[in-house]
């Protein structure tokens, strides 16, 4: 450096100082958020919407299968920001490690915000296209030929909902066989039925997953949608809103098994899904029918717990709205 002017040394020294304190400041605010698969389109918008009004804030969306959206938090133990459910009840059974003393709980509160329905999917292309109806659906699901798609019950609520469906519809429609015919004979390992009391429950083994067969299950319900859109199953189990915003075909069915009406509430509970997990503590093992109702909670252990309230905020205002088509509906007042 002989020989170098010393204002040119101090330049270069205000420079770099400089330098670093930009990088510093736009380095933008990591907000993960981990929602339900089948929220993932409205939460596009969402994103855009609270990033727009938050300069050097990047929301980060994660879908996955209901149970899993939590159990990034109490067995992976990720920093996650917000986590939202479709099914409200996940988030005591499995956040709260006591309903008194709420020291060491993954979570203290959470808020519901939206509903759904349970229907069944398909496109011109399925088996029997042109015969089903909200009537006959079970007939047709029944049959061997069809192929039946349902999302992973041990990992996403879409799932253990689709067994409660068919268990309720073998009561509605009288049926004795109806639920081995369209999934209960066609699961491996076998999951063990049992009445008592009114009350029918469904016993899981710790590992359910189905490549082939009659029945096919992916990890959550919105990876159902590419087998169905290619004819790799006829008709699955989804949520309203999932259906109507990829632009698949649907039946509904009647209200009494759908889910989707707190009015059916005390039918809904004869139906219970008990899950295989032995190697996750955190797992509520059972799962009892009820209204879809859709919650969003920020951990205890959220990296930026203000800002992550913020977000829950603004993305409960924009589905108190009702935003249309892949948008579930907004939680009555």
């Amino acid at each position: 450096m002989r020989g170098t002017p010393l204002i040119l040394l101090a330049l270069a020294a205000v420079f770099v100082l400089a330098a670093g304190c930009t990088g510093g400041d736009d380095t933008p605010t990591t907000l993960k958020v981990v929602p339900a698969g089948s929220l993932l389109l409205p939460m596009e918008e969402i994103e855009a919407g609270f990033e727009a009004s938050h300069p050097g804030v990047d929301v980060q969306i994660e879908g996955h299968g209901s149970i899993q959206c939590i159990r990034q938090v109490t067995d992976l133990h990720r920093p996650i920001d917000v986590v939202v459910v479709a099914d409200q009840a996940l988030i005591p059974d499995m956040m709260y490690r006591t309903m008194v003393d709420r020291e060491g709980n993954y979570t203290d509160t959470y808020t519901p915000f939206a509903t759904n329905q349970m229907v069944v999917a398909y496109t011109d292309q399925s088996r029997y296209a042109d015969e089903i109806t909200t009537e006959n659906w079970h007939e047709v699901l029944s049959r061997p030929d069809v192929v039946v798609g349902i999302s992973n019950p041990m990992l996403d609520a879409a799932g253990y909902r689709a067994l409660m469906v068919t268990t309720l519809a073998e009561r509605y429609y009288r049926d004795d066989g109806l639920f081995d015919a369209v999934l209960g004979d066609h699961l491996r390992p076998n999951v063990t039925v049992e009445e008592k009391g009114g009350v029918t429950s469904i016993t899981l083994p710790e590992v359910l997953k189905q490549e082939t067969g009659k029945v096919r299950i992916r990890d959550g319900s919105i990876f159902l949608l590419s087998l169905v859109e290619t004819g790799g199953v006829d008709y699955a189990f989804e949520y309203l809103s999932v259906a109507e915003g990829h632009g698949l075909k649907y039946v509904t069915l009647p209200p009494e098994i759908d889910l989707g009406s707190a009015a059916y509430a005390g039918d809904y509970e004869k139906a219970v899904v008990k899950l295989g997990f032995q190697r996750f503590g955190s797992i509520g093992s059972e799962r009892i029918g009820n209204p879809i109702v859709y919650a969003a909670t920020v951990p205890n252990s959220a990296s930026h717990p203000d800002l992550a309230r913020e977000f829950m905020d603004y993305m409960i205002t924009r589905f108190s709205e009702g935003r249309g088509e892949g948008w579930p509906s907004p939680l009555p007042a």
